[in-house]
């Protein structure tokens, strides 16, 4: 095994190590979950009995087990672990390591190179593997918790494949749990209720509950703790929640689309996951209001109303009072009747406009204040519509060479119901005009 293979930790006494490494699996079938990747029919799993592993892009939240996959890969095949952080490393430090590996591979040996956070490098930090990738000379491995299709450059992607990691399931916390007593020799002081606590505190990330576990065989009390001696004692893990990444559109994705699905139970929850991980209130004002004129529309005209009223509350009460409002918006807009036909309509008609805009008005709709715009025709023929029949002339008012078109297509649902009605009206009129 390669001297870049060991943990400087090795020569530490067991009983100074964290937790966390102690536990550190030796082989991968030590790893708890992630059997969507391990598995003998997974990705990798089809890749390590093939004796064939190609460049990875691991994919997944902290805590999950990247780095330790990646060391037992070099690991299982005789490759020299090499590790770095694209946070701390840069031209200089990759120069180094490519250098290196190069030395390894004339020597008969190949270099993985693990890199930590791989979305912080710039597109010429990334260009930087492209030929030492195709050459041979390392087999990249990286890892990263934002979405790769929107943090590394396309080359790199072309060339590697991404799996994605998730989040430990409950039941893989509690594996991990009760490896931990095992290794210390003793079971937590907790009971049921609150060990279930517990595995909800670490929020699906491995190091995060052997962190908290260590901290709890550090007490010293009487008897077992219940769940609210347990919350007094240590502070909940702050949802895994990032304003401004890949988190940030998952989650205003899943209000968005609860809302639409008239689902006010499962849109609350969203909208609390996001309010709970510090998501500025004014941002999902917006985005209600967005709801309301996108998927609500014409359905209930006054779901806007309700969004902009809403807005409105909140910026004069606040936080938290104000959110109320926002809340019961949101309760709102999922029971409302649901259309996007003025969507439709919309995007219809501006299609056509791109395709068709130099054709002019027809001349009787176009206004004549000067005499040489009568002589032209301007207005000629115009049918003023409140001195027609029910009011209405059934004149064109498309470009003259543009057949008539219709964009508007009302759903019978709420008061588009009632639009619905109008738009046949109209047509049917339009139709007895003509004949």
């Amino acid at each position: 095994m390669s001297d870049l293979f060991a943990s400087p930790s090795d020569t530490i006494e067991p009983s100074t190590r964290p937790l966390a490494d102690r536990l550190r699996p030796m082989v991968l079938g030590e790893v708890i979950g992630q059997t969507q990747v391990l598995g003998a029919d997974a990705p990798l799993g089809v890749m390590l009995a093939s004796g064939s592993l190609a460049s990875i892009i691991f994919w997944g939240p902290p805590g999950v087990g990247k780095t330790t996959i990646a060391r037992l890969l070099a690991h299982e095949t005789n490759l020299a672990f090499v590790q770095i952080s694209a946070i701390f490393s840069g031209v200089p430090e990759l120069r180094k390591v490519f250098e290196s590996a190069k030395i390894r591979a004339a020597n008969g040996q190949g270099t993985l190179l693990f890199v930590d956070e791989i979305h912080r490098f710039n597109k010429a930090q990334q260009d930087a593997f492209l030929p030492h990738m195709e050459d041979g000379t390392i087999l990249l491995v990286g890892a990263t918790t934002e979405n790769p299709s929107f943090e590394l450059n396309s080359a790199v992607l072309s060339r590697s494949q991404v799996m994605v990691l998730t989040r430990l399931s409950v039941g893989e916390l509690a594996m991990l749990g009760a490896r931990a007593e095992r290794e210390l020799g003793r079971e937590m002081p907790l009971d049921a209720g609150a060990r279930l606590a517990l595995w909800d505190m670490a929020d699906g990330d491995g190091r995060t509950l052997l962190n908290l576990i260590e901290q709890i065989m550090a007490w010293r009390v009487d008897g077992p703790l219940d769940t609210d001696s347990l919350a007094k004692r240590l502070m909940r893990r702050a949802a895994k929640y990032d304003k401004s990444g890949d988190e940030h559109y998952n989650l205003i994705s899943a209000l968005h689309k609860s809302v639409r699905g008239s689902d006010p139970d499962a849109a609350l929850y969203w909208f609390g996951r996001m309010l709970e991980g510090g998501e500025d209130p004014r941002y999902l004002a917006r985005r209600l209001l967005r709801m309301s004129v996108e998927d609500i529309a014409l359905a209930d005209p006054q779901a806007q109303t309700i969004c902009l009223t809403a807005w409105q509350t909140f910026e004069r009460l606040g936080a938290p009072e104000g959110e109320l409002a926002l809340a019961q918006a949101v309760i709102y807009l999922a029971l409302a009747p649901k259309t996007n036909a003025g969507y439709v309509a919309y995007k219809a008609a501006r299609d056509a406009a791109r395709k068709t805009g130099s054709e002019p008005p027809p001349k009787h709709i176009l206004n004549a204040p000067t005499t040489l715009m009568k002589e032209q025709g301007y207005g000629a023929g115009y049918a003023y519509d409140h001195d027609a029949e029910d009011g209405f002339s059934g004149q064109n008012f498309f470009p003259e060479t543009l057949p008539r078109t219709q964009f508007y297509h009302p759903v019978e649902r709420g008061f588009e119901r009632e639009l619905a009605k109008r738009v046949s009206y109209f047509q049917k009129l339009r139709t007895q005009r003509e004949s």
